[in-house]
């Protein structure tokens, strides 16, 4: 019986410590997509069409910033400075993800375990992809569309 009762405590504490490890690896991903949905916007994107965030501090950018122009710009996290820009004249309209829609698509990511992302991209159809990791390093894949999960791909 007693040995029931610490195996029981033991699992519980376990589970407790994996959920706070996951909230934490969560609010981290939360916190660094806010920092880099506010330096884009900053910049002045209206919409998103990839965010690719690399390891060493650094993130690039593709999306519009009007109607018109079409942007690449890879940002210093850190910093908060442009460190390349390319835009384009573009005909036919901007479109891509607003802010709300990167957000969205990153919470259903999150429910499904993501706990670091390294990529959003959408394409014309207005599918999200989302790479990136779970709590244990794992590739994750999330793909959804509208505030719906589509697929969800796990190595």
């Amino acid at each position: 019986m007693q040995r029931k009762m610490i195996l029981t405590a033991s699992l519980a504490a376990l589970l407790g410590a994996a959920t706070l490890v996951q909230a934490e690896d969560g609010r981290q991903a939360t916190e660094r997509l806010d920092d880099i949905l506010a330096q884009a916007s900053a910049f002045g994107f209206q919409s998103f069409e990839e965010i690719e965030a690399q390891r060493n501090d650094r993130f690039t950018v593709e999306g519009w910033l009007d109607d018109e122009w079409r942007a690449e710009v890879r940002f210093s996290l850190e910093s908060g400075e442009s460190l390349r820009e390319e835009r384009k004249r573009r005909e036919g309209g901007a479109w891509g993800m607003s802010e709300a829609e990167v957000r969205e698509a990153m919470v259903l990511a999150m429910d499904e375990g993501l706990a670091e992302f390294e990529e959003v991209e959408v394409d014309r159809d207005g599918r999200i992809e989302i790479e990136g990791r779970d709590a244990d390093g794992r590739e994750l894949e999330v793909k959804s569309r509208g505030g719906e999960l589509l697929e969800v791909e796990q190595d």
